[in-house]
């Protein structure tokens, strides 16, 4: 289908909506119903950002969206000028991240002063994907993860702000910042134990915690897991826990071939994912003589 007509269209209203905003600011006009020329405007550049959307114009109608947004709050309609910037930056997400994430963070400051701040949260959640996907910015993706959790957590959603803590410590593992990690998974297991519907994951948070003391030290691994056991007693009979003393067993005998063995045999009925596979090479390649080792 040919969307050049809309595309026009668009073109048109934009420059409509210009001279809407340039006449609104004459002294005559000030006086009689500059206001209403303005609204005039803003109706206009939201019209224009929906034609170009549909003629997949993505920069176009961003930048619609977003003169729409600033005049919003030239009439002081602060919702409407934060749904016009989302607007704005999930345009821009298709054709330029970092103007997509500009747009999302003059959102969120709106967000923010009206008080709505899980809102706010979920808007740093999509920052954090972009820098995730397309600009891979890591240590900008935990940033926006953080502050994300911090929104939720003052807003008592505990279960979203756990959700980003552990896409803050996956990524910190990552990056070897391990005592970061540790505390997040530390602190997301003992939060979750209690509860009868998430107790079940509780066991994996205790597992990764234990993993990255391994990486760091052998007896803080250990100790560690004394005191996950302890705290949660359930982990004992788990298969991570059963795991963790097997390559615990294998890694003081310097035992290359029983470590990747045990490996396999919990592959074998719980994949691993690619974080877990990582963080047991890392473990292995401390092993004596396992330079570039896999777990093959």
């Amino acid at each position: 289908m040919d969307n050049t007509g809309k595309e026009r269209e668009a073109v048109q209203l934009m420059a409509e909506a210009e001279k809407r905003v340039k006449g609104s600011h004459s002294f005559l006009r000030g006086l009689f119903g500059g206001n209403t020329r303005v609204e005039e405007a803003c109706e206009m550049y939201t019209r224009a950002a929906n034609m170009f959307k549909i003629a997949k114009n993505w920069s176009a109608a961003g930048n619609a969206f977003c003169q729409a947004a600033k005049l919003h709050m030239q009439l002081q309609s602060k919702h409407d000028s934060a749904t016009s910037f989302v607007d704005a930056g999930n345009a821009y997400k298709k054709a330029d991240p970092q103007e997509a994430i500009n747009c999302l963070n003059a959102a969120i400051d709106i967000y923010t002063d009206m008080g709505r701040f899980t809102i706010a949260a979920k808007h740093h959640i999509t920052i954090a994907e972009i820098y995730e996907a397309e600009l891979v910015d890591i240590e900008k993706a935990i940033a926006h993860y953080e502050q994300a959790a911090d929104y939720y957590k003052g807003e008592e959603s505990n279960s979203s702000a756990n959700k980003c803590l552990l896409k803050v410590a996956a990524y910190a593992a990552q990056l070897e910042q391990y005592q970061k990690a540790i505390e997040i998974y530390e602190q997301v297991g003992t939060n979750t134990m209690d509860n009868p519907l998430l107790k079940y994951s509780a066991k994996e948070y205790f597992f990764k915690a234990a993993l990255c003391h391994f990486i760091v030290d052998e007896l803080n691994a250990k100790l560690a897991l004394e005191k996950y056991e302890e705290m949660f007693p359930a982990f004992t009979d788990s298969r991570e826990c059963k795991l963790l003393k097997k390559l615990l067993e294998a890694h003081e005998e310097q035992n290359s071939e029983a470590y990747t063995e045990a490996v396999k045999e919990f592959d074998s009925i719980s994949r691993l994912d690619q974080w877990l596979t990582t963080m047991l090479l890392r473990i292995k390649k401390s092993i004596q003589g396992e330079g570039d080792g896999d777990l093959k």
